[in-house]
């Protein structure tokens, strides 16, 4: 649910994740009881290499083939290791139920059950995908396919919170969601780990594993009705920064022809920032594998200090190192990173120059040569940081956990506006100018729906509104997305979000039928393509007047001078304030310009 989280951010999506959960808990109305496995049917059988499949039929009509493994499991020896080939299988593989979710910290947004929440959750055997496909579809028949890339900060959530079958009935399209490895186990680089080729030592494992599951969707979704050449990759988040990945992956290339990325971005790290240590000369990041390492060397003797562990990791045996490392629990793994309620708080999606480039992604988007030449929708919501805002004890007042009203709504509702206008800079705008710069064709939306309302009490409409992650359920037209499912999608926005979920629906499939959104098959209006010397070809998603044509394209330039001059702020220390928090997850050039144009301090 979200694309990186440094230090506060992290901590406010903590208490969001935590105190989400308690309104259920309140009213009596946790998650209902685990449902019986569906029935298998026999239509739905089919025949991959690695053996016979049975799935069953959804409500909706679509056909459904549950945790397909796409690799062997990542675990002993093939830990921090690429992605090998699938296992056979020698009876008919009833894909009946979802594969276990990577290991994760769980948490309500990521889908986990409630009896584990903030406990250590999921199996290392968890490379599983799942295929949704139109309740007629057989093989060969060349539909397109869209694979989703779920978010989660790289470090929660699994692809059976999202289903798929819906969006394939209703758009004759085949729906593939994937698992990929998450936090350390999923990016962890350490020289000590070695490896017998660049990708088994690159550290870059969670890519590793798209890569692979776009490579099985290459070789077996025509069974399913697919048309492997019609891929359309799609994600939110830290699935969409992972897109960003992907696109400028090497050996990623061919493997889709167009990408969606949903409130995403294009972060990453140098290999030295994932791996040396805090005071080296080129110094690494708080939760560095280095720091990891001496961490675990420490273990054992109370009076071994940081020097003591110095000096252990100088004698160490690489080989000895790395097995040891392979050899920790998932919980001893973890507990290496300390006690964050979110889990590992690792470096994730390493520059490491063998899978990734060594240079920042973006630099890449304007060059054909360096970044996959597909067409791209990019987009976010109106108000993205209101989910982290709204348990923010600074910026709002709480009860037994839960955020009751904004101490300042003028403030607050300003605090979100800049927020969201600076991370559509830098998700949708920066990155569509620069496929523009490389004649590529490119759409932006901006999603606006806010018809929460009041729940139990709470204005969830001025406390969320169109905050990060609440459309994807429009996109999938499937609302339940755990216990706190009432505070959202309910009987008094049901029409206007079933109209808004088709629209969407429409027009994310027409993109990956035709590489064009168009009309999204005739049910809204024209979405025209970006272009930057207008700032044209925004769509505008919302129940009311609907979805509209609006030129709402941000500039760095634009937004600054906005700030600078806005008469809502009436001292510097206010415009700096709002800037700290519109670009508190951007600490590079366009933070220290802000400071420099408005006179902050630090």
């Amino acid at each position: 649910m979200s694309i990186e989280f440094p230090g506060q951010a992290r901590r406010l999506l903590a208490l969001a994740l935590l105190s989400l959960a308690l309104p259920a808990l309140l009213s009596g109305c946790g998650s209902a009881p685990e449902a019986p496995p569906p029935s298998a049917e026999a239509g739905t059988i089919r025949q991959v290499p690695e053996g016979e499949l049975i799935g069953f039929i959804a409500p909706s009509g679509a056909q459904v083939w549950r945790g397909l493994p796409y690799a062997a499991p990542p675990t002993g020896d093939l830990r921090w290791r690429a992605p090998r080939a699938p296992q056979a299988w020698e009876r008919r593989r009833e894909a009946l139920t979802f594969g276990a979710a990577c290991p994760q910290i769980a948490s309500p947004l990521g889908g986990a059950p409630d009896d584990v929440m903030g406990q250590i959750w999921g199996d290392e055997d968890c490379l599983f995908l799942n295929v949704y496909a139109p309740g007629e579809a057989q093989a060969g028949d060349a539909l397109p396919v869209m694979v989703w890339i779920h978010g989660g900060g790289n470090s929660s959530g699994h692809s059976g919170f999202y289903d798929g079958a819906k969006l394939a009935q209703a758009e004759s399209v085949v729906v593939v969601t994937v698992n990929y490895r998450l936090g350390p186990l999923g990016w962890f680089h350490h020289p000590a780990l070695g490896g017998e080729s660049a990708e088994d030592r690159s550290g870059n494992y969670g890519t590793l594993d798209l890569i692979a599951a776009l490579r099985w969707v290459q070789t077996r979704i025509d069974a399913f009705g697919g048309d492997p050449t019609k891929v359309t990759i799609f994600g939110e988040s830290a699935g969409g920064t992972n897109i960003s990945s992907l696109l400028v992956a090497p050996s990623a290339r061919g493997l889709f022809r167009g990408a969606i990325e949903q409130s995403g971005g294009h972060g990453s790290v140098s290999l030295a920032e994932a791996s040396h240590l805090t005071d080296d000369p080129e110094p690494g990041m708080d939760g560095s594998s280095g720091e990891v390492a001496l961490t675990l060397l420490a273990q054992g003797e109370s009076s071994c200090d940081r020097a003591c562990a110095k000096a252990r990791l100088a004698e160490a045996n690489p080989e000895a190192l790395g097995q040891r490392l392979r050899d920790l629990t998932v919980a001893e793994l973890f507990a290496l990173y300390g006690t964050d309620v979110l889990g590992p708080n690792n470096p994730a999606v390493l520059r490491d120059g063998a899978v990734l480039p060594e240079t920042p992604f973006l630099e890449h988007f304007a060059d054909p040569t360096r970044s996959a030449p597909v067409p791209m929708i990019f987009g976010t919501n109106r108000d993205e940081s209101k989910i982290f805002m709204a348990f923010d004890p600074s910026q709002v007042t709480r009860a037994f956990g839960l955020p009751l009203w904004p101490k300042d709504a003028d403030r607050y509702n300003l605090m979100a506006e800049y927020s969201a206008r600076a991370w559509k800079l830098r998700g949708v705008d920066e990155p569509a100018r620069r496929r523009r710069e490389a004649g590529l064709p490119v759409w932006t939306y901006r999603w606006d729906w806010d018809e929460q309302g009041r729940r139990l009490g709470l204005n969830v409409t001025e406390l969320l509104g169109a905050a990060h992650g609440l459309e994807i359920p429009f996109v999938f037209n499937h609302f339940d997305v755990g216990s706190q499912s009432g505070l959202l999608y309910h009987e008094d926005n049901a029409e206007g979000r079933a109209r808004l979920a088709r629209q969407m629906m429409g027009y994310w499939a027409s993109f990956a039928r035709d590489l064009d959104p168009g009309t999204g098959g005739g049910l809204g209006p024209r979405w025209l393509p970006f272009e930057d010397g207008s700032g044209a070809g925004h769509l505008r998603l919302d129940t009311a007047p609907g979805p509209e044509m609006t030129s709402v394209a941000e500039t760095l330039e634009g937004l600054l001078a906005d700030l600078a001059a806005d008469p809502r702020l009436d001292s510097a220390a206010a415009r700096c304030a709002v800037l700290g928090n519109a670009f508190r997850y951007d600490q590079g050039d366009a933070l220290e310009t802000g400071r420099s144009l408005l006179g902050c301090e630090g």
